[in-house]
C-alpha cells in the first residue's frame, strides 16, 4: 500500500503556464541558441551563459524537437519532428511519445503495476504551446533528419507497452535520443 501510495504522489503535476518562453535549438552536434517561442514577444532575453547564441552558417530545414508538457494529474515527454520554414515554423509536423492507447484513467493506474497497451503517437496537448514546460530543439540537415526519423520509427515498432515504473514516455524519449546520437556520430 506505501508503494502505491508513494507511485500516485510522484505523479502528480501542478498544472501551470508553459515555462521556458523559448526553444532552445542545436545545430547538428554544434552550437545552441535559444530562440523565442514568437517572434517579437515582450521580455523574452534568451540567456547567454551557458548557451552561445549564434546563426548557423546555413539554416538546415529539418528539426527533431524534444519536449515536455504539463497536464492535470500527469506530465508527458516526446519528440516533434519534420520540416521548418524559412521563418522557423514547423510544416506539418509529426509526434512520436509513447502513451497508454485510451485516455482512461485506469489503464494509467493499472500501468503502474502491469503494462498496458501503448500508442506511439501523437497525444492529447501535444502541440499545444500552452501546455509545454520545456523543449529542445536539433536543426538536422536532409541525411541526418532520414536516419534520425528511420531510428523514431524503429522505436515505435518495437514499443507496445507503456508501464509508468519501467518503460514510460521518458524512457521511450531517452531511447530516440540516444539512437540519434549513435546514428549521427556513426557517420
Amino acid at each position: 500500500m506505501l508503494l502505491l501510495v508513494l507511485v500516485v504522489a510522484g505523479c502528480q503535476s501542478e498544472d501551470t503556464s508553459a515555462k521556458p518562453p523559448f526553444v532552445t535549438v542545436g545545430y547538428g552536434l554544434g552550437k545552441l541558441s535559444a530562440v523565442p517561442l514568437a517572434p517579437k514577444a515582450e521580455g523574452i532575453v534568451a540567456e547567454t551563459g551557458a548557451i552561445d547564441v549564434v546563426a548557423p552558417q546555413s539554416t538546415p530545414q529539418y528539426f527533431i524537437e524534444f519536449r515536455s508538457r504539463y497536464a492535470l494529474s500527469y506530465g508527458h515527454s516526446y519528440v516533434v519532428f519534420g520540416r521548418v520554414s524559412e521563418a522557423g515554423e514547423m510544416i506539418a509536423p509529426e509526434v512520436a511519445g509513447l502513451h497508454p492507447t485510451s485516455y482512461a484513467a485506469f489503464p494509467y493506474i493499472i500501468g503502474h503495476v502491469l503494462p498496458v497497451p501503448a500508442e506511439t503517437g501523437a497525444s492529447d496537448g501535444d502541440l499545444e504551446d500552452e501546455y509545454r514546460s520545456a523543449s529542445w530543439r536539433v536543426m538536422l540537415n536532409e541525411a541526418q533528419y532520414n536516419k534520425a526519423v528511420a531510428s523514431i520509427r524503429k522505436l515505435q515498432k518495437n514499443s507496445p507497452v507503456w508501464n509508468g515504473a519501467v518503460y514510460n514516455c521518458n524512457a521511450f524519449v531517452a531511447d530516440i535520443a540516444r539512437s540519434m546520437v549513435r546514428r549521427l556520430t556513426s557517420g
